[in-house]
């Protein structure tokens, strides 16, 4: 399985949003944490990243920054503090009108219910990528389709610009990759058994797992197991798993017409009501009002 795209298609289950702004003289925005993932594309002039604990990191036009997980950060025209830059109004407004000494592109994922997925979580908080030109010659391209399609916000937005995010966010994160191959392991854990057996559950998150099966692909025992996969996980296999299945489940209600017991059976619940109920607890709705809730913000 393709774990950068399994990664992506969890963020699919919040809403997507996309707008331009642009900014003159002395200015700085802060950008609050939020559940969620995003990007900032550098269309014109330069600019400074503010972050809470790193040196401010100087961004030309092409640079593009992603928010793997949601992380506070700014932008500013000179380096400053995070706190002392004020929050960006958020809302689907046009960018400001007249002259201007800085133009970027804001793309966003945000969740409402459930986690960000581990493939991002697993990587830094935020990521500073120059696009290799000659090796990636599409990017510039997507942002400029991305900016078209955030102006005009005609017949079709809301099929186009989750999959202009999309591409966005792959061509960054396959550069990011190859400059960083030590760090582009996933799941975020040095341990060849606990990955491998992560790696078996997001390739078929419906099947009849269980710890003692798990534990048995890994050759160790159940108790050994589950305190090894819990220390590199952060979570014990059940819990990791529902989440996995959920996560998958919610994935289906937004993308296909399947029924509530079709996607049972393929998230490895016994019953419409048994998975119901499990989506919910992690939720916070019932899966027919999950897939309801607008996929586009603003909408």
């Amino acid at each position: 399985m393709d774990l950068m795209s399994e990664g992506i298609r969890g963020m699919r289950t919040g809403a997507v949003g996309s707008r331009v702004i642009r900014q003159s003289g002395a200015w700085g925005l802060r950008f609050p944490a939020f559940a969620g993932s995003g990007f900032h594309f550098v269309l014109h002039g330069s600019c400074w990243l503010i972050t809470e604990d790193q040196e401010p990191v100087a961004l030309k036009p092409g640079d593009v920054v992603l928010t793997s997980s949601g992380a506070a950060h700014g932008l500013s025209h000179a380096p400053a503090a995070l706190q002392d830059l004020p929050p960006l109004e958020l809302g689907p407004f046009p960018p400001a009108p007249g002259p201007f000494d800085f133009e970027f592109l804001c793309g966003a994922y945000r969740l409402d219910h459930g986690q960000v997925p581990q493939y991002l979580r697993a990587l830094p908080d935020l990521i500073v990528v120059s696009p290799d030109a000659d090796r990636l010659p599409g990017l510039l391209a997507l942002a400029e389709l991305l900016r078209v399609d955030t102006s005009v916000k005609g017949l079709g937005t809301g099929a186009t610009l989750p999959a202009l995010l999309d591409l966005i966010v792959v061509q960054t994160l396959r550069q990011w990759h190859d400059q960083h191959d030590a760090a582009a392991r996933w799941p975020k854990t040095e341990d060849p058994v606990i990955g491998g057996v992560l790696r078996m559950v997001h390739e078929d998150p419906g099947r009849s797992w269980t710890v003692g099966g798990l534990s048995e692909a890994a050759g160790m025992s159940r108790t050994a197991f589950t305190r090894r996969f819990t220390a590199e996980v952060g979570r014990p296999p059940m819990a990791y798993l529902i989440s996995c299945r959920l996560g998958h489940g919610a994935r289906l209600l937004r993308e296909t017409d399947a029924t509530l017991a079709t996607i049972a059976r393929r998230t490895g619940y016994s019953s419409e009501f048994a998975f119901s109920s499990a989506f919910r607890r992690e939720y916070g709705m019932s899966p027919t009002s999950f897939r309801r809730t607008p996929t586009e913000l603003g909408a």
